[in-house]
């Protein structure tokens, strides 16, 4: 909690008990406080909440994307294609877009703070890993816009995914989801539906984040948790830009693409 709005609360909480001590004495001041301390939570939620969210996702998208393409040392021109057709795909306006590119250039130069950086999202996000799996799944875009991934950028990857309460296993999800898409890009058009490769099958188990020894009972428990988790409804409610309730669809018809393919070389 910032300075600022700890003085505004322990202000609230103060006046609160103030008045209540004037018409109930300790009992008065003790509900009094209470009620100031509820009032603060109350008109803060509703001046800094879904607009401020908003605001603080897509900052830290951009400065934490910065940071991780410029990890290997240089910043390469697919990453800043790759950065700029995500501000497309968010359809940010003039303004938007103008933060976003000195948040990318904030996130890149030498000094960035990026546990900072992830705090303060981790803190706004308020720990929802449907959130942070987003943002993660972003990142990891980006930096594969090169076709690769280095070793010094898939360290800070980690860093990112710890510093925002994830496990390392979060990114191989991520990754093989990715990996899924490019290739249903890649075989569009090429036909009637065929049996998946080895390849394809464990990206499909590393998606649902289960083994292949895995029951076809844990099977649908995993699928239906990652279903509830990534929910488009979820991203909606927390005031998120409407894109980033597509790529929330996106992600969803995947995790199903990924367990119709194992229950189809299970029959």
């Amino acid at each position: 909690m910032q300075a600022a709005d700890f003085s505004r609360m322990f202000f609230s909480i103060a006046l609160g008990a103030f008045i209540g001590f004037g018409f109930g004495r300790l009992a008065g001041a003790v509900l009094g406080g209470f009620v100031g301390w509820w009032l603060h939570k109350t008109v803060r939620a509703q001046l800094f909440g879904a607009g401020s969210l908003q605001s603080q996702f897509l900052d830290s998208t951009f400065a934490v994307m910065g940071a991780v393409c410029k990890a290997d040392g240089r910043v390469d021109e697919r990453e800043i294609a790759a950065a700029e057709a995500m501000m497309r795909r968010l359809r940010l306006d003039a303004d938007q877009r103008m933060a976003a590119i000195d948040a990318f250039n904030r996130g890149k130069a030498a000094g960035f703070d990026l546990d900072a950086e992830l705090r303060t999202l981790r803190q706004a996000t308020g720990g929802k890993v449907h959130l942070t799996r987003i943002f993660l799944e972003v990142q990891l875009q980006a930096v594969l816009a090169d076709g690769q991934i280095a070793a010094e950028e898939r360290a800070m990857l980690g860093q990112v995914a710890r510093g925002l309460g994830l496990s390392p296993i979060e990114i191989a999800r991520i990754e093989a989801i990715l990996r899924m898409a490019q290739r249903g890009r890649g075989q569009a058009g090429s036909g009637g539906p065929r049996p998946a490769s080895a390849d394809e099958l464990g990206d499909a188990y590393a998606v649902l984040g289960v083994q292949r020894s895995a029951s076809d009972a844990e099977l649908k428990r995993a699928y239906r948790k990652l279903m509830s988790e990534h929910h488009p409804d979820k991203i909606a409610a927390k005031g998120l830009p409407e894109s980033m309730r597509e790529m929330a669809e996106r992600k969803t018809r995947e995790i199903t693409h990924a367990y119709d393919l194992i229950k189809s070389a299970r029959q």
